[in-house]
């Protein structure tokens, strides 16, 4: 319990999601949470009473837009690094949403949590190799971007937890699309990419997947997900999508395939 006292002190911020529909304490300094998980949880297809694993949890963010959309989901949490646990935990309770948080490293997951399967398995993991890269002076930021669990073992691990026909959704750099179909590849099928860019017109840079337990449907290619209106930044107006906007300001649904 003594990790918790980073929650409360001047080295945190409180900073509203969802329109303020939930606030969540996180880190002054090192990896802050920011669009990503929130559009994430817009795209997972979850119904009211299922249950959800997310695996790199960090604050807890996902996982809480999701409770905020979907009613009486039971969530559990896998973080490793236990300030960033702890401050999930107290974010759970201050939204007074049901979320489990467990600390672990995701390859050394408890004995009860592997032996679960689950109705939706969500992840961001890491974006880069660390291995192809330098590392961090901050240790949270290091292992939020990179960390030393190969993203291999991110999705093997994921979906050994999926249970029977249901779902595991992901959001990732687009440049390591071919390495995560070929970690699913003869696991999950029914595979949905949707790209992600930040404005018309641009390359992507991100990707959402969602892939089946069981899976039959071929491969599937989404229509870009758009995140910008224009074709460039006009000073410090938002400038969000109607569609992104929605989701970041109210918890909409994004469906990964419109």
């Amino acid at each position: 319990m003594a990790r918790l006292i980073w929650a409360v002190n001047d080295l945190t911020t409180q900073d509203d999601f969802l329109g303020g529909k939930i606030r969540i304490w996180q880190p002054q300094t090192g990896y802050r949470a920011g669009v990503d998980p929130v559009i994430l949880a817009a795209s997972v297809p979850a119904k009211p009473g299922q249950t959800v694993l997310e695996l790199g949890c960090g604050v807890g963010v996902a996982s809480l837009c999701l409770a905020a959309r979907v009613p009486n989901l039971q969530i559990t949490g896998v973080e490793v690094q236990a300030d960033y646990a702890a401050l999930a935990r107290r974010n759970g309770i201050e939204n007074k949403h049901s979320f489990d948080v467990v600390t672990a490293d995701l390859r050394a997951l408890p004995t009860e949590l592997r032996q679960r399967r689950f109705d939706h398995v969500i992840m961001n993991p890491p974006y880069f190799d660390r291995a192809a890269g330098t590392a961090s002076d901050d240790t949270g930021k290091d292992i939020a971007f990179g960390g030393d669990t190969p993203l291999a073992d991110w999705l093997d691990i994921g979906a050994r937890r999926v249970g029977p026909r249901r779902f595991l959704t992901l959001i990732q750099r687009m440049e390591r699309l071919p390495e995560v179909l070929g970690a699913l590849e003869g696991r999950l099928g029914s595979v949905i990419v949707r790209p992600i860019s930040g404005r018309a017109g641009r390359a992507p840079e991100l990707f959402l997947l969602q892939a089946r337990q069981e899976g039959k449907t071929p491969f599937r290619m989404a229509p870009p997900l758009v995140m910008h209106q224009g074709d460039t930044h006009q000073g410090d107006q938002e400038s969000y999508c109607p569609e992104i906007a929605q989701v970041l300001r109210n918890g909409a649904v994004l469906p990964i395939m419109p």
